[in-house]
């Protein structure tokens, strides 16, 4: 059972200065109009469990970025079906009966892409094969992806892409970025670093053939890929879409305690949290 005087809530992480988490979500509980705080606070993975357990009464949930999310998933007591495939929770609600953990990433991922037009389609690419990479193959999955190639450098880290691939009815192939001849999709997700150095010769093979191209960073844009979208006249967004899609989730679960259940007046809420968004930009 969830505490109703519990009001403060915060996003972990390690860097954390960065994060627009605090801008979004308090956006949001001024249009609901909850007297909530919400603050960031740098925590590293070894830091985690000593700070979660000093947490008292006050608090309703947390928000948990790199490199916190295996972390939360290994604390939180019961756990939704996205955090169950993916392995990662960034989204703690605090319970009398213990962390509740759930991954809004995937939900975010899903919705930015339908804000670009995207709601179903086949086949898909994905760039990198980290923890997003991860939530990225599950949202495909989702969207009804049967195929989905996932460009690395180290071949042996798409392994475990391809055994949850398995699991989700999803082949799953591999590549290296230096390969010359690729199928088109229509989808490009790529999870690498901001400042992740791609040569102009692969960016420019992955552009021509990789359709739209959603790339979860937004700290720093342009990317080296999104340049070579561009060169290639085909369209680039970043993770803003991405990053506001799964803060609503998170706004869903810290009032409702479910991650699908929309939010009263929820158009308002959202508009109001891409104004935040805009301006904070």
């Amino acid at each position: 059972m969830l505490n109703p005087h519990a009001t403060r809530l915060a996003v972990w992480g390690d860097p954390i200065a960065h994060s627009r988490s605090p801008q979004l979500h308090a956006a949001a509980y001024a249009v609901l109009g909850l007297e909530w705080s919400y603050e960031r606070r740098r925590v590293d993975e070894a830091g985690f469990a000593p700070a979660l357990h000093g947490l008292d009464a006050s608090w309703r949930g947390l928000s948990l970025t790199m490199p916190l999310k295996g972390e939360a998933f290994a604390a939180a007591r019961a756990r939704d079906r996205r955090a169950e495939l993916t392995g990662a929770v960034n989204t703690l609600l605090l319970t009398a009966d213990g962390p509740q953990g759930f991954n809004t990433d995937v939900g975010g991922i899903v919705a930015a892409l339908a804000d670009e037009g995207i709601r179903a389609l086949d086949e898909a690419r994905i760039l990198g094969a980290g923890a997003t990479a991860t939530s990225a193959l599950v949202a495909l999955a989702e969207l009804g992806a049967r195929r989905v190639e996932v460009v690395a450098r180290r071949q042996p880290a798409v392994k475990p892409l391809a055994e949850l691939g398995s699991r989700l009815g999803v082949e799953v192939t591999s590549a290296p970025f230096e390969a010359s001849a690729r199928s088109s999709v229509p989808v490009t997700i790529a999870t690498l670093p901001g400042d992740a150095a791609v040569p102009d010769a692969a960016a420019d093979g992955l552009a021509a053939h990789g359709g739209l191209l959603l790339d979860v960073v937004y700290g720093h844009w342009p990317t080296a890929l999104s340049t070579a979208w561009g060169r290639a006249g085909a369209v680039a967004v970043s993770g803003l879409g991405m990053l506001l899609h799964q803060a609503v989730r998170q706004v869903r679960v810290f009032t409702a305690g479910d991650p699908e259940s929309p939010l009263p007046d929820e158009d308002a809420v959202v508009a109001a949290m891409r104004r935040a968004l805009e301006g904070d930009h």
